[in-house]
């Protein structure tokens, strides 16, 4: 699928594969070349949390010399992460809940947001602000595939990025849903994989959660 810059949508980053890696970078000699492994299995839509001193530097050199690739940024708390984020090279936002100034902050930017929810009081406020392609957060820890499935009723029109506890023992369960579009998982780039530059490893992962069936 194309992805145009004009035309970017949450709804375009979940569709794009099935599993979004949520990606933590502490060295900016890793980033590139494991975005070019992830890319290269498959998996195009990269989420870099801002939790390391060095996020946002890996996210410029991504933005920089991998092209192919569609930077995010994760655990965007408030507006000046947005900010931050969307000048280091970032085309969509993730956040591990929602405000409204983080809501109109990447409205301003021009950033998709996928915002974390774990109660429906949180997923009618985010609606009200025009969201309804959310991240159910911390997935497993919130209530899971059980939880997913009694939203299905009150909030039919929702969609979901479930992340936080999905494995590939349990990815294929959660996407199975008629309400999700995607998850979100860290097991694409493992920390041992990262630190030992095995990138053959993180494209064959990137390639598995690639091939995963959705509902």
């Amino acid at each position: 699928m194309a992805v145009d810059d004009q035309r970017l949508t949450a709804l375009q980053v979940m569709q794009d594969a099935p599993v979004i890696p949520v990606i933590v970078l502490h060295d900016v000699a890793h980033a590139v070349p494991m975005a070019r492994a992830l890319v290269a299995g498959g998996i195009r839509m990269l989420e870099v949390t801002l939790r390391t001193a060095q996020a946002l530097a890996c996210m410029e050199a991504i933005a920089r010399d991998v092209p192919e690739a569609v930077l995010g940024a994760g655990t965007v708390r408030n507006p000046a992460d947005a900010k931050a984020a969307a000048a280091a090279g970032a085309r969509f936002a993730v956040s591990p809940g929602y405000t409204s100034a983080v809501g109109q902050a990447c409205r301003d930017l021009g950033l998709p947001l996928l915002p974390g929810v774990a109660t429906g009081s949180e997923i009618m406020m985010a609606q009200e602000d025009g969201l309804s392609e959310l991240k159910f957060f911390p997935a497993l820890q919130a209530g899971g595939t059980a939880m997913l499935k009694a939203w299905s009723g009150p909030f039919g029109d929702v969609r979901f990025c479930p992340t936080g506890g999905v494995s590939p023992s349990n990815a294929a369960e959660f996407l199975a849903l008629p309400n999700v579009v995607c998850v979100g998982g860290s097991w694409l780039v493992p920390a041992d994989a990262l630190a030992q530059g095995d990138w053959a490893r993180i494209t064959q992962l990137a390639r598995e959660a690639a091939g995963l069936p959705r509902g």
